[in-house]
Protein backbone atom coordinates (compact mmCIF):
# COMPACT_ATOMS: atom_id res chain seq x y z
CA UNK A 1 0.00 0.00 0.00
CA UNK A 2 2.72 2.31 1.10
CA UNK A 3 4.77 1.64 -2.39
CA UNK A 4 1.65 2.58 -4.33
CA UNK A 5 0.93 5.95 -2.45
CA UNK A 6 4.79 6.51 -2.79
CA UNK A 7 4.50 5.73 -6.39
CA UNK A 8 1.53 8.02 -6.94
CA UNK A 9 3.82 11.15 -5.73
CA UNK A 10 6.21 10.76 -7.84
CA UNK A 11 3.91 10.57 -10.67
CA UNK A 12 2.45 13.44 -9.42
CA UNK A 13 5.77 15.17 -8.79
CA UNK A 14 7.16 14.15 -12.16
CA UNK A 15 3.31 15.59 -13.60
CA UNK A 16 4.41 19.14 -11.82
CA UNK A 17 8.02 19.22 -12.75
CA UNK A 18 7.53 20.62 -16.01
CA UNK A 19 5.09 23.17 -14.51
CA UNK A 20 7.83 24.46 -11.73
CA UNK A 21 11.01 24.06 -14.36
CA UNK A 22 8.92 26.58 -16.68
CA UNK A 23 7.70 29.08 -14.18
CA UNK A 24 11.38 29.16 -12.42
CA UNK A 25 12.81 29.84 -15.64
CA UNK A 26 10.37 32.35 -16.36
CA UNK A 27 11.21 34.13 -12.95
CA UNK A 28 14.25 33.98 -13.95
CA UNK A 29 14.33 35.95 -16.75
CA UNK A 30 12.38 38.63 -14.61
CA UNK A 31 15.52 38.99 -12.72
CA UNK A 32 17.56 40.08 -15.42
CA UNK A 33 16.12 43.99 -14.95
CA UNK A 34 15.98 46.08 -11.88
CA UNK A 35 16.01 45.70 -8.96
CA UNK A 36 17.73 42.51 -9.63
CA UNK A 37 19.69 43.54 -13.00
CA UNK A 38 21.21 40.13 -13.34
CA UNK A 39 21.42 40.28 -16.95
CA UNK A 40 23.82 37.65 -17.92
CA UNK A 41 20.55 35.12 -16.86
CA UNK A 42 18.95 36.15 -20.12
CA UNK A 43 21.35 33.94 -22.16
CA UNK A 44 19.82 31.05 -20.01
CA UNK A 45 16.89 31.22 -19.08
CA UNK A 46 15.02 30.54 -22.04
CA UNK A 47 16.47 27.21 -22.88
CA UNK A 48 14.55 24.77 -20.16
CA UNK A 49 11.22 26.49 -21.61
CA UNK A 50 12.52 25.46 -25.21
CA UNK A 51 13.73 22.04 -23.90
CA UNK A 52 10.16 21.70 -22.67
CA UNK A 53 8.51 22.61 -25.36
CA UNK A 54 10.60 20.35 -27.35
CA UNK A 55 10.27 17.60 -25.43
CA UNK A 56 6.31 17.64 -25.19
CA UNK A 57 5.96 18.23 -29.17
CA UNK A 58 7.57 14.25 -28.77
CA UNK A 59 4.68 13.32 -26.63
CA UNK A 60 1.59 14.85 -28.34
CA UNK A 61 -0.61 14.18 -25.06
CA UNK A 62 1.62 16.41 -23.21
CA UNK A 63 1.06 20.55 -23.65
CA UNK A 64 4.04 22.85 -22.58
CA UNK A 65 3.78 25.00 -19.54
CA UNK A 66 4.49 28.31 -21.77
CA UNK A 67 1.67 30.28 -20.30
CA UNK A 68 3.43 29.66 -16.85
CA UNK A 69 7.14 30.94 -18.25
CA UNK A 70 5.35 34.23 -19.40
CA UNK A 71 3.92 35.18 -16.41
CA UNK A 72 7.15 34.13 -14.11
CA UNK A 73 8.90 36.83 -16.52
CA UNK A 74 6.90 39.33 -17.04
CA UNK A 75 5.01 39.12 -13.71
CA UNK A 76 8.37 39.64 -11.95
CA UNK A 77 9.60 42.48 -14.14
CA UNK A 78 6.60 44.73 -13.92
CA UNK A 79 6.12 43.95 -10.29
CA UNK A 80 6.63 47.80 -10.12
CA UNK A 81 3.93 48.49 -11.22
CA UNK A 82 2.20 47.33 -7.75
CA UNK A 83 3.58 50.30 -6.47
CA UNK A 84 0.47 52.66 -8.34
CA UNK A 85 -1.31 51.17 -4.54
CA UNK A 86 -2.27 52.61 -2.76
CA UNK A 87 -4.06 55.78 -5.23
CA UNK A 88 -6.04 57.62 -2.19
CA UNK A 89 -3.94 60.73 -3.87
CA UNK A 90 -6.73 60.54 -6.50
CA UNK A 91 -9.31 59.63 -4.42
CA UNK A 92 -9.57 56.27 -4.98
CA UNK A 93 -10.46 54.44 -1.63
CA UNK A 94 -7.85 51.70 -0.39
CA UNK A 95 -9.41 48.36 -1.42
CA UNK A 96 -10.64 50.04 -4.87
CA UNK A 97 -7.10 51.02 -5.24
CA UNK A 98 -5.97 47.25 -4.66
CA UNK A 99 -8.17 45.82 -6.85
CA UNK A 100 -7.52 48.28 -10.11
CA UNK A 101 -3.69 47.42 -9.02
CA UNK A 102 -3.64 43.21 -9.00
CA UNK A 103 -6.06 43.52 -12.23
CA UNK A 104 -3.42 45.81 -14.37
CA UNK A 105 -0.29 43.70 -12.83
CA UNK A 106 -2.43 40.30 -13.32
CA UNK A 107 -3.71 41.45 -16.93
CA UNK A 108 -0.16 42.01 -18.21
CA UNK A 109 1.42 39.48 -16.62
CA UNK A 110 -1.45 37.06 -18.21
CA UNK A 111 -0.95 38.87 -21.41
CA UNK A 112 2.86 37.91 -21.25
CA UNK A 113 1.71 34.26 -20.72
CA UNK A 114 -0.72 34.09 -23.76
CA UNK A 115 2.24 35.67 -26.10
CA UNK A 116 5.00 32.27 -25.12
CA UNK A 117 1.86 30.21 -24.91
CA UNK A 118 1.56 31.24 -28.81
CA UNK A 119 5.18 30.86 -29.74
CA UNK A 120 5.22 27.56 -27.65
CA UNK A 121 1.77 26.53 -30.03
CA UNK A 122 4.08 27.35 -33.13
CA UNK A 123 7.04 25.31 -31.96
CA UNK A 124 5.24 22.52 -30.98
CA UNK A 125 4.07 21.69 -34.57
CA UNK A 126 7.88 21.71 -35.44
CA UNK A 127 8.28 17.80 -34.45
CA UNK A 128 10.43 16.16 -36.46
CA UNK A 129 12.54 18.97 -38.04
CA UNK A 130 16.00 19.76 -37.90
CA UNK A 131 17.23 21.51 -34.82
CA UNK A 132 18.72 24.19 -36.99
CA UNK A 133 15.08 25.26 -38.46
CA UNK A 134 13.40 24.98 -35.16
CA UNK A 135 15.88 27.49 -33.67
CA UNK A 136 15.49 29.57 -37.14
CA UNK A 137 11.71 29.31 -36.71
CA UNK A 138 11.72 29.46 -33.21
CA UNK A 139 13.87 32.97 -33.25
CA UNK A 140 11.72 34.52 -36.19
CA UNK A 141 8.78 33.41 -34.48
CA UNK A 142 9.30 35.30 -31.24
CA UNK A 143 10.59 38.63 -32.88
CA UNK A 144 7.36 38.36 -34.59
CA UNK A 145 5.76 38.16 -31.47
CA UNK A 146 7.67 40.84 -30.04
CA UNK A 147 6.52 43.22 -33.14
CA UNK A 148 3.36 42.44 -33.11
CA UNK A 149 2.73 43.57 -29.41
CA UNK A 150 4.82 46.59 -29.25
CA UNK A 151 2.81 48.01 -31.91
CA UNK A 152 -0.25 47.83 -29.62
CA UNK A 153 -0.51 50.27 -26.57
CA UNK A 154 0.51 47.90 -23.96
CA UNK A 155 4.12 46.97 -24.54
CA UNK A 156 7.39 47.08 -22.11
CA UNK A 157 9.48 44.08 -21.14
CA UNK A 158 11.53 42.49 -24.66
CA UNK A 159 14.06 40.15 -24.17
CA UNK A 160 16.48 42.56 -25.31
CA UNK A 161 15.56 44.85 -22.43
CA UNK A 162 17.16 42.56 -19.76
CA UNK A 163 20.31 43.52 -21.00
CA UNK A 164 20.15 47.11 -20.17
CA UNK A 165 21.84 49.14 -18.38
CA UNK A 166 24.45 46.53 -17.84
CA UNK A 167 25.66 44.81 -21.23
CA UNK A 168 26.07 48.14 -23.63
CA UNK A 169 28.60 46.27 -25.68
CA UNK A 170 25.72 43.44 -26.84
CA UNK A 171 22.87 46.48 -27.13
CA UNK A 172 24.88 48.27 -29.85
CA UNK A 173 23.48 45.35 -32.22
CA UNK A 174 20.21 47.39 -32.15
CA UNK A 175 21.80 49.92 -34.13
CA UNK A 176 21.69 47.09 -36.90
CA UNK A 177 17.87 46.39 -36.83
CA UNK A 178 16.83 47.94 -33.65
CA UNK A 179 16.08 45.97 -30.24
CA UNK A 180 15.21 43.10 -31.97
CA UNK A 181 18.19 42.44 -33.29
CA UNK A 182 19.27 42.16 -29.09
CA UNK A 183 15.92 39.45 -28.79
CA UNK A 184 17.20 37.48 -31.78
CA UNK A 185 20.35 36.95 -30.48
CA UNK A 186 19.14 36.03 -27.10
CA UNK A 187 16.26 33.60 -28.66
CA UNK A 188 19.02 32.16 -31.06
CA UNK A 189 21.72 31.63 -28.08
CA UNK A 190 18.81 29.75 -25.72
CA UNK A 191 17.78 27.99 -28.49
CA UNK A 192 20.89 26.36 -29.39
CA UNK A 193 21.40 25.70 -25.96
CA UNK A 194 17.96 24.00 -25.59
CA UNK A 195 18.79 22.08 -28.80
CA UNK A 196 22.34 21.18 -27.63
CA UNK A 197 21.06 19.37 -24.38
CA UNK A 198 18.04 17.58 -26.21
CA UNK A 199 20.47 16.16 -28.33
CA UNK A 200 22.68 15.18 -25.49
CA UNK A 201 19.62 13.35 -23.66
CA UNK A 202 18.80 11.81 -26.55
CA UNK A 203 22.53 10.56 -27.35
CA UNK A 204 23.00 9.57 -24.30
CA UNK A 205 20.49 6.91 -24.54
CA UNK A 206 21.30 5.66 -27.58
CA UNK A 207 25.45 5.27 -26.39
CA UNK A 208 23.96 2.48 -24.41
CA UNK A 209 22.98 0.66 -27.28
CA UNK A 210 25.04 2.00 -30.23
CA UNK A 211 28.13 3.54 -28.21
CA UNK A 212 27.80 6.72 -30.73
CA UNK A 213 30.23 9.35 -30.30
CA UNK A 214 28.64 12.07 -27.79
CA UNK A 215 30.87 14.83 -29.37
CA UNK A 216 28.53 15.29 -32.28
CA UNK A 217 25.69 16.72 -30.61
CA UNK A 218 27.30 18.57 -28.79
CA UNK A 219 27.92 21.02 -31.41
CA UNK A 220 25.27 22.57 -30.43
CA UNK A 221 27.02 24.01 -27.33
CA UNK A 222 30.06 25.06 -29.53
CA UNK A 223 27.86 27.06 -31.69
CA UNK A 224 26.46 29.09 -28.93
CA UNK A 225 29.42 29.88 -27.60
CA UNK A 226 30.74 30.80 -30.85
CA UNK A 227 27.74 32.95 -31.66
CA UNK A 228 27.32 34.43 -28.35
CA UNK A 229 30.86 35.42 -28.64
CA UNK A 230 30.64 37.09 -32.02
CA UNK A 231 27.84 39.13 -31.49
CA UNK A 232 29.84 40.61 -28.46
CA UNK A 233 32.36 40.97 -30.95
CA UNK A 234 30.57 42.79 -32.97
CA UNK A 235 28.54 44.83 -30.52
CA UNK A 236 31.72 45.95 -29.22
CA UNK A 237 33.46 47.41 -32.77
CA UNK A 238 30.33 49.48 -32.68
CA UNK A 239 30.82 50.31 -29.08
CA UNK A 240 35.28 51.29 -29.83
CA UNK A 241 33.51 53.67 -32.60
CA UNK A 242 34.40 57.28 -31.08
CA UNK A 243 31.89 59.52 -30.62
CA UNK A 244 32.68 63.30 -32.84
CA UNK A 245 32.15 66.25 -30.83
CA UNK A 246 32.62 69.06 -32.49
CA UNK A 247 31.92 72.89 -30.98
CA UNK A 248 29.97 74.15 -33.04
CA UNK A 249 27.45 70.96 -32.53
CA UNK A 250 27.54 71.90 -28.74
CA UNK A 251 24.37 72.26 -26.39
CA UNK A 252 24.49 72.89 -22.92
CA UNK A 253 21.30 71.71 -21.43
CA UNK A 254 20.05 71.86 -17.90
CA UNK A 255 17.72 70.02 -15.83
CA UNK A 256 15.48 70.30 -13.21
CA UNK A 257 14.33 68.01 -11.50
CA UNK A 258 11.32 69.24 -8.93
CA UNK A 259 10.81 66.33 -6.31
CA UNK A 260 6.92 67.28 -6.18
CA UNK A 261 4.70 63.68 -5.06
CA UNK A 262 2.37 62.86 -7.21
CA UNK A 263 -0.32 63.83 -3.56
CA UNK A 264 0.51 66.89 -3.94
CA UNK A 265 1.40 67.85 -7.23
CA UNK A 266 -2.55 68.37 -8.41
CA UNK A 267 -3.28 70.19 -4.84
CA UNK A 268 -2.73 74.38 -4.25
CA UNK A 269 -0.14 73.21 -2.25
CA UNK A 270 1.87 71.17 -4.77
CA UNK A 271 1.64 73.34 -7.44
CA UNK A 272 2.76 76.30 -5.25
CA UNK A 273 6.19 74.13 -4.38
CA UNK A 274 6.87 73.04 -8.47
CA UNK A 275 6.67 76.97 -8.75
CA UNK A 276 9.00 77.57 -6.82
CA UNK A 277 11.41 74.32 -7.31
CA UNK A 278 11.37 75.00 -11.02
CA UNK A 279 11.82 78.63 -11.06
CA UNK A 280 14.44 78.95 -8.59
CA UNK A 281 16.20 75.09 -10.90
CA UNK A 282 15.39 77.05 -13.93
CA UNK A 283 17.27 80.47 -12.64
CA UNK A 284 20.14 78.75 -11.24
CA UNK A 285 21.19 76.89 -14.33
CA UNK A 286 20.42 79.86 -16.46
CA UNK A 287 22.87 81.76 -13.96
CA UNK A 288 25.23 78.72 -14.95
CA UNK A 289 25.24 79.94 -18.73
CA UNK A 290 22.99 76.89 -20.16
CA UNK A 291 21.92 77.05 -23.36
CA UNK A 292 18.05 75.17 -22.49
CA UNK A 293 16.71 74.21 -19.44
CA UNK A 294 14.21 70.96 -19.58
CA UNK A 295 11.57 69.75 -17.25
CA UNK A 296 9.75 66.83 -16.75
CA UNK A 297 6.00 65.86 -17.70
CA UNK A 298 3.56 68.02 -15.74
CA UNK A 299 6.39 69.91 -14.39
CA UNK A 300 3.81 72.56 -13.91
CA UNK A 301 0.23 70.94 -13.85
CA UNK A 302 -1.73 73.98 -15.61
CA UNK A 303 -3.12 74.04 -18.97
CA UNK A 304 -1.49 75.86 -22.26
CA UNK A 305 -3.22 79.14 -21.79
CA UNK A 306 -2.19 80.01 -17.89
CA UNK A 307 1.27 78.93 -18.47
CA UNK A 308 1.83 82.41 -19.46
CA UNK A 309 1.22 83.77 -16.13
CA UNK A 310 3.61 81.30 -14.30
CA UNK A 311 7.04 82.85 -12.57
CA UNK A 312 8.59 79.94 -14.41
CA UNK A 313 7.97 81.91 -17.61
CA UNK A 314 8.18 85.24 -16.07
CA UNK A 315 12.09 83.80 -15.52
CA UNK A 316 12.39 82.51 -18.94
CA UNK A 317 11.55 86.39 -20.23
CA UNK A 318 14.21 87.79 -17.86
CA UNK A 319 16.89 85.45 -18.54
CA UNK A 320 16.13 84.70 -22.25
CA UNK A 321 16.86 81.36 -21.86
CA UNK A 322 14.97 78.48 -23.98
CA UNK A 323 13.04 76.16 -21.81
CA UNK A 324 10.69 73.35 -22.09
CA UNK A 325 8.19 72.90 -19.99
CA UNK A 326 6.18 70.14 -19.23
CA UNK A 327 2.27 71.22 -19.21
CA UNK A 328 -1.10 70.33 -20.28
CA UNK A 329 -1.87 71.16 -23.97
CA UNK A 330 -5.51 71.76 -25.19
CA UNK A 331 -7.30 70.06 -27.91
CA UNK A 332 -11.21 71.41 -27.66
CA UNK A 333 -13.21 69.86 -25.15
CA UNK A 334 -10.04 66.93 -24.56
CA UNK A 335 -6.38 67.98 -23.18
CA UNK A 336 -2.79 66.20 -23.96
CA UNK A 337 0.65 65.72 -21.98
CA UNK A 338 2.63 68.20 -23.71
CA UNK A 339 5.98 69.61 -23.64
CA UNK A 340 6.46 73.08 -24.84
CA UNK A 341 9.14 74.93 -26.15
CA UNK A 342 9.46 78.66 -25.26
CA UNK A 343 12.23 80.49 -26.57
CA UNK A 344 14.31 83.48 -25.66
CA UNK A 345 11.29 85.57 -25.68
CA UNK A 346 9.37 83.25 -23.68
CA UNK A 347 7.34 82.07 -26.68
CA UNK A 348 6.18 79.15 -27.54
CA UNK A 349 7.34 78.45 -30.77
CA UNK A 350 6.73 74.47 -30.63
CA UNK A 351 4.85 72.29 -28.76
CA UNK A 352 5.01 67.81 -28.70
CA UNK A 353 1.63 65.89 -27.51
CA UNK A 354 2.44 62.79 -26.01
CA UNK A 355 1.14 59.81 -28.48
CA UNK A 356 1.17 57.01 -26.48
CA UNK A 357 -0.45 57.13 -23.27
CA UNK A 358 -1.13 54.55 -20.57
CA UNK A 359 -3.66 52.64 -20.30
CA UNK A 360 -6.20 53.06 -17.31
CA UNK A 361 -3.50 55.70 -15.86
CA UNK A 362 -4.39 57.80 -18.86
CA UNK A 363 -7.02 57.16 -20.82
CA UNK A 364 -10.06 54.17 -20.70
CA UNK A 365 -9.64 51.23 -23.24
CA UNK A 366 -13.25 50.31 -24.52
CA UNK A 367 -14.28 53.58 -22.85
CA UNK A 368 -17.90 52.84 -24.25
CA UNK A 369 -17.89 49.60 -21.96
CA UNK A 370 -15.12 49.97 -19.28
CA UNK A 371 -15.89 54.00 -18.47
CA UNK A 372 -18.88 54.22 -16.33
CA UNK A 373 -17.08 51.94 -14.03
CA UNK A 374 -13.45 53.43 -13.99
CA UNK A 375 -14.96 56.51 -13.49
CA UNK A 376 -16.86 55.16 -10.16
CA UNK A 377 -13.46 54.13 -9.08
CA UNK A 378 -11.19 57.04 -10.08
CA UNK A 379 -11.25 60.37 -10.59
CA UNK A 380 -9.57 59.43 -13.96
CA UNK A 381 -10.31 62.46 -16.37
CA UNK A 382 -11.17 60.54 -19.80
CA UNK A 383 -11.26 62.93 -21.77
CA UNK A 384 -7.53 62.92 -21.81
CA UNK A 385 -6.65 62.38 -25.89
CA UNK A 386 -3.51 61.18 -27.34
CA UNK A 387 -1.28 63.63 -29.57
CA UNK A 388 -0.76 62.58 -33.14
CA UNK A 389 1.36 59.80 -34.26
CA UNK A 390 3.91 61.66 -36.76
CA UNK A 391 4.50 64.68 -34.71
CA UNK A 392 8.08 66.48 -35.25
CA UNK A 393 9.70 68.63 -32.46
CA UNK A 394 11.49 71.43 -34.14
CA UNK A 395 13.31 74.11 -30.95
CA UNK A 396 15.81 77.21 -31.65
CA UNK A 397 18.48 74.54 -31.32
CA UNK A 398 17.45 72.41 -34.46
CA UNK A 399 14.90 69.42 -34.51
CA UNK A 400 14.56 66.92 -31.54
CA UNK A 401 13.82 64.12 -30.72
CA UNK A 402 10.79 63.95 -28.00
CA UNK A 403 9.60 61.26 -25.29
CA UNK A 404 6.95 61.50 -22.67
CA UNK A 405 7.29 59.08 -20.01
CA UNK A 406 5.69 55.95 -21.17
CA UNK A 407 6.76 56.65 -25.15
CA UNK A 408 10.35 55.41 -24.08
CA UNK A 409 9.62 51.59 -24.38
CA UNK A 410 8.86 52.29 -28.24
CA UNK A 411 11.64 52.14 -30.41
CA UNK A 412 9.58 53.32 -32.88
CA UNK A 413 8.90 56.63 -31.76
CA UNK A 414 12.63 57.64 -32.05
CA UNK A 415 13.61 56.11 -34.83
CA UNK A 416 11.05 57.69 -36.87
CA UNK A 417 11.92 61.33 -35.69
CA UNK A 418 15.53 60.54 -35.68
CA UNK A 419 15.00 59.64 -40.04
CA UNK A 420 13.14 62.78 -39.82
CA UNK A 421 16.09 64.69 -38.72
CA UNK A 422 15.78 64.71 -35.08
CA UNK A 423 19.59 65.67 -33.76
CA UNK A 424 19.23 64.91 -29.93
CA UNK A 425 16.93 63.14 -27.45
CA UNK A 426 14.85 64.95 -24.93
CA UNK A 427 13.03 62.67 -22.58
CA UNK A 428 10.12 64.16 -20.18
CA UNK A 429 8.69 61.96 -17.34
CA UNK A 430 6.88 61.34 -14.23
CA UNK A 431 7.43 58.28 -12.09
CA UNK A 432 6.84 59.39 -9.06
CA UNK A 433 3.53 57.18 -8.35
CA UNK A 434 6.21 53.58 -9.10
CA UNK A 435 9.05 51.91 -6.46
CA UNK A 436 12.92 52.76 -7.53
CA UNK A 437 12.85 49.71 -9.84
CA UNK A 438 10.68 51.65 -12.03
CA UNK A 439 12.57 54.50 -13.27
CA UNK A 440 15.94 52.62 -13.37
CA UNK A 441 14.05 50.31 -15.80
CA UNK A 442 12.98 53.48 -17.24
CA UNK A 443 16.25 54.95 -17.41
CA UNK A 444 17.26 51.44 -19.08
CA UNK A 445 14.96 51.62 -21.69
CA UNK A 446 16.04 55.55 -22.68
CA UNK A 447 19.77 54.42 -22.83
CA UNK A 448 18.62 51.41 -25.43
CA UNK A 449 16.96 53.93 -27.60
CA UNK A 450 19.96 56.71 -27.70
CA UNK A 451 22.49 53.52 -28.64
CA UNK A 452 20.05 52.56 -31.21
CA UNK A 453 19.53 56.38 -33.03
CA UNK A 454 22.78 57.45 -32.42
CA UNK A 455 22.02 60.55 -30.60
CA UNK A 456 22.64 61.83 -26.90
CA UNK A 457 19.75 62.17 -24.80
CA UNK A 458 18.84 64.21 -21.95
CA UNK A 459 16.37 63.04 -19.45
CA UNK A 460 14.28 64.80 -16.85
CA UNK A 461 12.11 63.05 -14.25
CA UNK A 462 9.78 64.57 -11.36
CA UNK A 463 11.67 62.36 -8.76
CA UNK A 464 14.06 60.23 -10.40
CA UNK A 465 16.12 58.95 -12.10
CA UNK A 466 16.89 62.01 -14.56
CA UNK A 467 20.04 61.50 -16.50
CA UNK A 468 22.65 62.30 -19.17
CA UNK A 469 23.40 59.54 -21.92
CA UNK A 470 25.64 59.47 -24.68
CA UNK A 471 25.10 57.88 -27.84
CA UNK A 472 26.99 55.05 -26.75
CA UNK A 473 24.48 54.25 -23.56
CA UNK A 474 27.07 55.31 -21.59
CA UNK A 475 25.41 57.43 -18.31
CA UNK A 476 27.14 60.94 -17.78
CA UNK A 477 24.88 62.13 -14.80
CA UNK A 478 22.31 60.62 -13.35
CA UNK A 479 20.17 62.11 -10.63
CA UNK A 480 19.76 60.71 -7.30
CA UNK A 481 16.14 59.44 -6.15
CA UNK A 482 13.44 61.57 -4.26
CA UNK A 483 15.58 64.14 -4.32
CA UNK A 484 15.54 67.61 -5.63
CA UNK A 485 18.59 67.90 -8.33
CA UNK A 486 19.94 70.87 -11.00
CA UNK A 487 22.61 69.42 -13.27
CA UNK A 488 24.05 71.02 -16.61
CA UNK A 489 25.57 69.17 -18.90
CA UNK A 490 27.25 69.53 -22.50
CA UNK A 491 25.59 66.88 -25.09
CA UNK A 492 26.02 67.12 -28.91
CA UNK A 493 23.85 67.53 -31.87
CA UNK A 494 23.93 64.92 -34.40
CA UNK A 495 22.77 63.70 -37.88
CA UNK A 496 24.27 60.57 -38.49
CA UNK A 497 21.97 57.32 -39.30
CA UNK A 498 21.96 53.65 -38.47
CA UNK A 499 21.33 50.97 -40.15
CA UNK A 500 18.03 51.06 -38.05
CA UNK A 501 17.32 54.57 -38.35
CA UNK A 502 17.53 53.99 -42.10
CA UNK A 503 15.54 50.41 -42.90
CA UNK A 504 13.79 49.82 -39.51
CA UNK A 505 13.35 46.40 -38.46
CA UNK A 506 14.61 44.71 -41.49
CA UNK A 507 15.67 42.02 -39.45
CA UNK A 508 12.08 40.60 -38.37
CA UNK A 509 10.65 40.04 -42.27
CA UNK A 510 14.07 38.84 -42.89
CA UNK A 511 14.03 36.06 -40.01
CA UNK A 512 10.13 35.30 -40.83
CA UNK A 513 10.40 35.18 -44.46
CA UNK A 514 13.77 33.03 -44.18
CA UNK A 515 12.37 30.58 -42.17
CA UNK A 516 9.30 30.36 -43.58
CA UNK A 517 10.49 29.41 -46.96
CA UNK A 518 13.14 26.92 -45.26
CA UNK A 519 10.53 25.23 -43.46
CA UNK A 520 8.37 25.09 -47.11
CA UNK A 521 11.34 23.92 -49.01
CA UNK A 522 11.72 20.66 -46.24
CA UNK A 523 8.20 19.78 -46.40
CA UNK A 524 8.23 19.87 -50.70
CA UNK A 525 10.92 17.75 -50.61
CA UNK A 526 9.83 15.57 -47.84
CA UNK A 527 6.02 15.29 -49.46
CA UNK A 528 8.01 14.50 -53.09
CA UNK A 529 10.12 11.73 -51.51
CA UNK A 530 7.43 9.98 -50.05
CA UNK A 531 5.36 10.29 -53.70
CA UNK A 532 8.36 9.01 -55.00
CA UNK A 533 8.40 5.92 -52.43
Amino acid sequence: MQKKQSKKQRERLTALLPFLIALASGILMGLTVAPVGAWFLAWIALAPLWVLVVSSSKRKNQSPPAFLWGIGYHGVALFWITGIHPMTWLGVPWLPSLAITLFCWGFISVLGGVFVAVWAAVMVRLAGQKPWLRILIGTAVWCGLESLWSAGPLWWSSLAYTQSPHNLVILHLGQLSGPNTVTAAIAAVNGLIAEGWTNHRDAEGAERISFAPLWFVNKYFAIATGLLISLHLIGFILYSRPIAQPPEAALKVGIVQGNIPNRLLRSSEGFLRAQENYTSGYITLANQGVDAVLTPEGALPIFQRNLLGTALVAAVKEKGVVAWIGAFGERGDSYTISLFTFNNKAEIVSRYDKAKLVPLGEYIPFEGILGGLVQRLSPLDAHQVAGSANQLFDTPFGRAIASICYESAFPEQFRRQAAAGGQFILSSSNDAHYTASMPFQHHAQDMMRAIETDRWSARATNTGYSAFIDPHGRTLWISGYNTYETHAETIYRRQTKTLYVRWGDWLTPLLLVFSGGAWLVIQLRDTKKLTLS
